[in-house]
């Protein structure tokens, strides 16, 4: 292998590294996701000599790192640490691809139309495999899997609904292995390349009839008030008053309101965003709950508009009753929580399920308390303890009109979860909700990105949803992940520039389908791509080119 070889395949590392970035937030290039893996192919199936794997998990892992530290880079308004350390972690995943693409996955000294179809579609299974594993593995951190760049391709993305967005990434990768090896045959075999421009043909169609299918179910109609107050923040550290927040919801809540009286568009529902009101709420196990008397205010406040379901953000407390009066349980567990109330101030809430590794929980923190250290040190506020997970997979029923609707609820980034998700679908009418705060990361393009990636959860449960942001994104999207429902203008809060860093209120209007459509990825899950990725990895291990050879050596 020459120098110049060598560093031929690093610049074709790097360059899939800036070209994968390209597809996401803040630049959104999805036409990019036809070809951006390409330069990555070539370098690893050229690969020739001794520790094939090894020299493949570095040009992977290469690619990788520079892909995940500019995709990520909005880290760094919380952590300079974490913008480093997180994106290093997830290059392992390219590097694990890289292993593969340059032993088991690469092309034999012969082609044909079975080899390079079989070829293909085993690096595309395994670098969905590989995206699954990085969105489990240490509870996970699944954003910007490469399928998210149909994000704002709404046909192609409506694919989503079969394998997941996973599926999505398989035939990107499919596609461009298949393109890459016709190049190099010079287009003498053409079958392969023939095959998967009918895979993407079929796709889009599939999406414009799921589309068309969608607009024509049976549905009701709900309303929703989205309050967004674009509160300030350092980090985790809150620059407003407790009574600056309180304030400005009642004044945003009652002012939209009002302006709704008598126009016939009174709202069912009115959403506030993740912690939006800084007291706690006290909760027995018996379902009895208090408190704390500045939320107790603004509640009132805001009811005297008129009736309402309300969902807003809290943070909930284990209490017991002493007497007549709710207390904090000793060694009581706290949770981030979806708290809603009806009309009459029943209450409901929703324990978050899936915690956020070192902004809600830090693992081992007690036998490990530098931990502790490097959070404070990183954030610059005190660790005041973890959140404990929530247990419930329950929808929460909320009335709207005459029809009881599902809310599948989610806090924070478990919109981004899959898996989660989907455990809470059931028959009938269902809203995903979503209440969440990324004024963690300023305006970066964080908020951007994890709008881009929950959007999906619509489309693969076909189930619409709901989003309030304490700095965006506020939105509503249909079944279809579409923003624009029907006739009706753009569901997103934006001030006059377009921007979703900002303070206002938005009424969102949605069918809400009353029985949601089939779909695979609903019922079976990340099964059906697991299954995939296993099918590929024994192809791969059987088919691989002799002399056998192991993966690393």
């Amino acid at each position: 292998m020459t120098k110049d070889s060598v560093w031929m395949r690093i610049a074709a590392a790097v360059a899939s590294g800036f070209l994968v970035a390209g597809l996401f937030p803040p630049f959104s290039f999805s036409a990019l996701a036809w070809v951006a893996m390409v330069p990555l192919l070539w370098a690893l199936g050229s690969i020739q000599g001794k520790r094939l794997g090894w020299k493949g998990f570095g040009i992977g892992y290469l690619g990788g790192a520079v892909s995940c530290l500019i995709q990520f880079n909005w880290l760094s308004t919380v952590s300079w640490l974490g913008a480093v350390l997180l994106p290093l972690y997830l290059a392992i995943f390219w590097g694990l691809f890289g292993a593969f693409a340059a032993t088991w996955g690469k092309p034999g000294k012969t082609g044909g139309l079975g080899s390079n179809l079989r070829i293909a579609f085993c690096l595309g299974a395994v670098w969905a495999g590989l995206e699954w594993l990085r969105g489990w593995l240490f509870t996970g951190f699944g954003w910007n899997p490469l399928g998210v760049a149909f994000h704002e391709s709404r046909v192609m993305a409506q694919g989503a609904d079969v394998f997941g967005v996973l599926g999505l990434s398989l035939l990107l990768v499919f596609f461009q292995a298949v393109l890459l090896q016709t190049v190099r045959e010079r287009f003498a075999r053409r079958g392969a390349l023939r095959l998967a421009v009918l895979l993407v043909v079929l796709l889009y169609c599939y999406g414009n009839f799921r589309i068309s299918l969608e607009r024509g179910a049976e549905s009701v109609p709900l309303k929703t008030l989205l309050v967004q107050i674009n509160i300030p923040q350092d980090a985790g550290q809150v620059l407003w008053t407790d009574l600056e927040i309180h304030q400005a919801y009642e004044d945003e809540t009652l002012k939209a309101l009002d302006a709704l009286k008598g126009s016939g568009q009174w709202p069912d529902w009115v959403m506030w965003p993740e912690c939006a009101l800084t007291g706690r709420i006290l909760r027995t196990k018996e379902g009895d709950w208090a408190t704390w008397q500045i939320n107790h205010d603004t509640l009132e406040q805001v009811r005297t508009a008129g009736p309402f379901s309300l969902i807003y953000g809290v943070n909930e407390l284990e209490a017991e009753k002493r007497g007549d009066e709710l207390v904090m349980k000793p060694e009581g567990r706290a949770y981030n929580s979806i708290a809603v109330m009806s009309p009459e101030d029943q209450l409901q809430t929703y324990r978050k399920r899936h915690l956020v590794i070192f902004g809600e929980t830090i693992p081992f923190v007690d036998s490990l308390p530098f931990l502790k250290k490097i959070y404070e040190q990183q954030s610059g506020m005190q660790f005041g303890g973890s959140f404990t997970p929530g247990e419930s997979l329950d929808p929460l029923p909320i009335p709207a009109g005459q029809t009881v609707i599902g809310a599948i609820p989610t806090v924070c980034f478990e919109d981004s979860v899959a898996r989660l998700t989907r455990k809470f679908t059931r028959p009938g009418p269902q809203v995903i909700i979503n209440v969440t705060n990324d004024g963690w990361f300023k305006q970066s393009p964080a908020a951007a990105q994890h709008f881009a990636n929950a959007r999906f959860r619509a489309i693969e449960l076909r189930r619409p949803m709901l989003r309030c942001a304490n700095t965006g994104v506020s939105a509503a999207l249909d079944s279809t992940g579409s923003t624009e429902p029907d006739s009706w203008k753009r569901q997103i809060l934006t001030d006059e520039k377009g921007s979703h860093f900002t303070r206002g209120s938005l009424l969102a209007k949605l069918k809400v389908p009353l029985r949601p459509s089939f779909s695979l990825y609903e019922r079976i899950g990340d099964s059906g791509i697991l299954s995939i990725v296993g099918i590929a990895l024994v192809l791969g291990y059987f088919k691989r080119e002799k002399p056998p050879r192991p993966m690393f050596r």
